[in-house]
């Protein structure tokens, strides 16, 4: 790993409350996952270290307005989300009932994401980044070197990491910066998501290792 300021960023996936708090509407899936993994905290250490090192901190946030539900066909998960209200918000020109919803950030994140610095990318709508500005945006800042984390770990964070990829970034995962579902059905995703990671990533460390690289 070298990274430096001039070409590595930072990138979260979805550090939002419907994912992290209690109070989320995925708690009850991913809740176990994000205490084991220590998730919460490991992002944190990730926006508090690019903050003090002066890099480059992307958000690919996760939004679903009202007109989405217009949407004709959909996946597993997709519905799902759709079904409880995940990440919803009244509209795409307005912020009304944003704050303190599902949708916003977790408020521990607030200083990091909202210091005018930040770069929140529009929203993606399934799980990849193929859907927003991300990619746009890394590169208008000449970034070639991505360290990722956020949500979920098999959905938004693992397609982000391939499209990364497919885009010529070298993309190295926090593994404990992140985590997944567990379900009774459809199996535990952070062990898929870890899997993948190991055989796909340019690396796969620790939040310990990626500050102390930084």
């Amino acid at each position: 790993m070298d990274f430096n300021k001039q070409d590595t960023a930072i990138v979260i996936t979805d550090p939002q409350n419907d994912f992290l708090s209690p109070d989320g509407v995925t708690w009850g899936l991913v809740g176990a996952s994000v205490e084991a993994n220590g998730t919460v905290g490991h992002i944190e250490d990730l926006f508090r270290a690019a903050k003090e090192k002066g890099y480059n901190v992307f958000v690919s946030p996760h939004y679903y307005y009202p007109t989405d539900q217009g949407w004709q066909f959909r996946g597993t998960l997709e519905s799902l989300m759709h079904e409880i209200g995940m990440f919803g918000r009244q509209g795409a020109l307005t912020t009304e009932g944003f704050s303190g919803s599902g949708a916003d950030w977790l408020e521990q994140y607030k200083p990091f994401i909202e210091d005018g610095k930040t770069i929140v990318a529009s929203p993606h709508k399934v799980y990849g980044p193929e859907t927003n500005d991300l990619i746009l945006q890394l590169r208008k800042r000449g970034i070639s070197k991505v360290i990722l984390g956020g949500m979920s770990a098999n959905l938004c964070t693992e397609s982000h990491m391939r499209e990364l990829l497919e885009q010529g970034f070298d993309v190295t995962v926090v593994a404990d910066a992140t985590a997944a579902a567990v379900h009774p059905e459809l199996g535990d995703g952070n062990q898929s998501a870890l899997t993948n990671f190991r055989y796909i990533a340019n690396a796969v460390v620790t939040t310990e290792e990626a500050v102390s690289a930084m």
